[in-house]
């Protein structure tokens, strides 16, 4: 009598396969192993909030039963009859299933359970009733067993037999309650704030704390679903719980945890995988979609790519045959699980258009403007200490962080121009706060304007790029840059700035590996402008990029490539070691990096004639080097490695043009 899977409501844990499976073990074994589930059972803590009366029985029937189990383990069965031994098979499977369904509701949202309250209730019936059935076929008549353990085993048959499903009538009647706020957010009535409590009283969530465990487990909750419904009142749950957090307890004071923990949704210090970065933008792709070649590349990287006039595959070098981006949907669901698993937010890309999680979901977007609206007047009316308006401020950031429809609601509200003077805070947290709120906001298209408009902002930004208080405000400032350069007018906008040169450049020295890479994604959108190019050249972006290449050589690379097709050969040819450099990457680098320094050698011996190819060719062991990654690289290694052979076989056979150009005679002249 093995129980469907479908008994189980998808929730944040998953039953094991072997719950599924009778055990295959000898008679004595399988009593033992009875009597350690019913103990494991019996000793679990019964729910508090919803389905109290329902597991409460549950652990006390598993209770009675470890004294069965017991009373054979003493009486030494050393023989079970096959129809015995079946039905003691099919009852561990059983209490497998309670065991595991009492820790999946404990573990798991308290919100959601209430609102499953008929479902799961349904599920405990259903196994109460395969645990009746299992003991009325209890073979009593093969076994010696005292006559008060009998009539204990006839009491929990009784127990067992319910005609329905056990309902508690305080449970149905706060689900109604949470339904009916529901529903009043959606015509965008404010909750009452007195009934709000007594709701998050009853659930146990009576602080911040674990309302922001909550709103994780009801997070968990909308990847295990299937049935969009159910996401979408997921969805709704969570906008409820967030406004319920900030009304009640108010802003809070950031976890140690969380302070460790890198809240800027695009920019980690995890290591990406090769495949997962965009080879435009060297970031995690939120949204990958496949070009005209067979390339992927992240949605937001190869539309500025195009829109800045290219009409080529920039990993391929290839004409696109058409301008179509066709979503590429299995990395998609690969990435998320990636971000699942190290802790790492992930959600579409802010394109202009809102995600239809929340756009279809009025009752979450209404919260959601809720929740802004309250954090922003509360910032705006505050005239507070520096650590009760930081307070604030790091609830928008955490707020700004989760999805496109908070960063729009939060700038929507106001906040812009009430984070600008913060910027210039003494404090250092705040500093920190209001600039990575900024950063997310960004992210968001419709914000970026709002943030070059707004008087001060940018400003304020670069201010902390060039003084900022901490390392991470600097970097996360550089962040910045680097999302708002994604539009081209302001690129070139930010590149025309010396201020902001300086100050990422001064980071990429300076500053920790963490805000270095910041630095350096800036100035590799930076430098998709040919002017900025120049401007980046004369503050010594060349000798800058071969000192990180051993630091950050993926990164390094990919800018000194972007500088040489943007007019930076000539001060890579002056540079008499980035030859040596990219050597080195081939032979020892990450795939990622191999591939990036195969690709800037290709680069700088076609824009650089014969010197370059003569320089490259003169390196000891280099035709060993390239054949090596035409073996064992990434497929553009690959290409980039079999196109710097023939380049370097013409230079050998004389077949390549040696005029030099006007610009080679600067290179000599700089040379000499």
């Amino acid at each position: 009598m093995a129980i469907s899977p479908q008994v189980f409501p998808p929730r944040k844990r998953r039953p094991s396969a072997g719950s599924f499976i009778s055990p295959k073990l000898s008679d004595q074994n399988l009593i033992r192993s009875l009597l350690l589930l019913a103990e494991e059972i019996s000793n679990l803590k019964p729910l508090q909030c919803v389905l109290k009366k329902t597991s409460s029985s549950m652990t006390r029937k598993s209770k009675l039963l470890a004294v069965l189990f017991e009373e054979l383990l003493r009486n030494k069965v050393s023989y079970l009859s096959p129809t015995a031994l079946l039905c003691f098979e099919e009852m561990y499977i059983v209490l497998q299933r309670i065991k595991t369904l009492i820790e999946d509701c404990s573990n798991g949202s308290k919100m959601w359970l209430l609102m499953q309250n008929d479902a799961v209730s349904n599920s405990f019936h259903e196994l109460t009733i395969d645990l009746s059935t299992l003991l009325d076929i209890f073979p009593l008549k093969e076994v010696e067993l005292h006559e008060d353990v009998k009539e204990l085993l006839i009491l929990i048959r009784k127990q067992s037999y319910e005609s329905k499903a056990i309902s508690d009538p305080r449970d149905e009647s706060l689900r109604k309650h949470v339904v009916k706020m529901l529903d009043r957010i959606t015509r965008e009535i404010v909750p009452d704030q007195s009934k709000l409590e007594k709701i998050f009283t009853k659930l146990g969530l009576k602080d911040s704390s674990s309302c922001r465990e909550e709103i994780e487990s009801l997070e968990d909750e909308v990847q295990n679903q299937v049935n969009e419904k159910s996401k979408s009142e997921l969805v709704s749950l969570i906008g409820l719980v967030r406004y319920g957090k900030c009304v009640l307890f108010g802003a809070s004071t950031p976890r140690s945890d969380e302070r460790n923990r890198n809240l800027r949704p695009s920019l980690t210090d995890v290591i990406i995988p090769v495949d997962f970065r965009c080879p435009i933008a060297l970031d995690l792709m939120r949204e990958p979609v496949v070009v005209a070649t067979g390339q992927t590349y992240d949605r937001a990287s190869i539309n500025t790519w195009m829109e800045s006039g290219h009409n080529t595959c920039p990993k391929t070098g290839q004409i696109l045959a058409h301008r179509d981006l066709i979503p590429n949907l299995a990395l998609k669901s690969l990435i998320a699980m990636w971000c699942k698993e190290q802790s790492i937010p992930f959600s579409n890309p802010d394109n202009g258009e809102r995600s239809n999680a929340v756009l279809n979901n009025k009752t979450a977007l209404e919260a959601t403007k809720m929740t802004a609206s309250f954090l922003v007047n509360k910032l705006r009316v505050s005239a507070a200490s520096p650590e009760a308006t930081n307070r604030v401020v790091y609830e928008l950031r955490i707020l700004s962080k989760t999805d496109s429809e908070s960063r729009a609601c939060i700038a929507e509200a106001g906040a812009i121009p009430l984070l600008v003077k913060h910027l210039g805070s003494d404090h250092p947290n705040l500093q920190v706060n209001a600039v990575t709120t900024l950063l997310n906001l960004s992210i968001l298209g419709a914000n970026k304007a709002r943030i070059m408009e707004t008087d001060g902002v940018l400003n304020g930004i670069i201010e902390v790029l060039r003084s900022g208080s901490t390392w991470e405000a600097k970097g996360n400032a550089a962040a910045a840059i680097f999302s708002l350069s994604g539009v081209h007018s302001y690129r070139k906008k930010l590149g025309r700035k010396a201020r902001v040169i300086k100050g990422l450049m001064e980071l990429a020295k300076t500053g920790p590996t963490s805000s270095k890479r910041d630095a350096l994604v800036a100035i590799l959108n930076l430098a998709g402008d040919r002017e900025t190019v120049g401007r980046l050249v004369e503050n010594g972006v060349t000798n800058l990029v071969c000192e990180l290449m051993d630091e950050l050589p993926e990164e390094a690379v990919t800018v000194l490539d972007v500088v040489v097709k943007k007019g930076g050969l000539v001060a890579v040819a002056a540079s008499h070691h980035a030859i040596k450099k990219l050597v080195a990457i081939l032979l020892e680098g990450t795939e990622g990096a191999r591939e990036g320094a195969a690709a800037a050698l290709v680069t700088i011996c076609r824009k650089g004639g014969s010197e370059m190819v003569a320089e490259l060719a003169g390196t000891p062991g280099i035709e060993r080097i390239i054949w090596g990654l035409m073996g064992m690289g990434t497929d553009r290694a690959k290409r980039k490695a079999a196109s710097l052979l023939r380049i370097m076989r013409r230079w050998a056979a004389g077949h390549v043009d040696v005029r030099i150009s006007i610009s080679y005679f600067v290179v000599s002249k700089v040379k000499n």
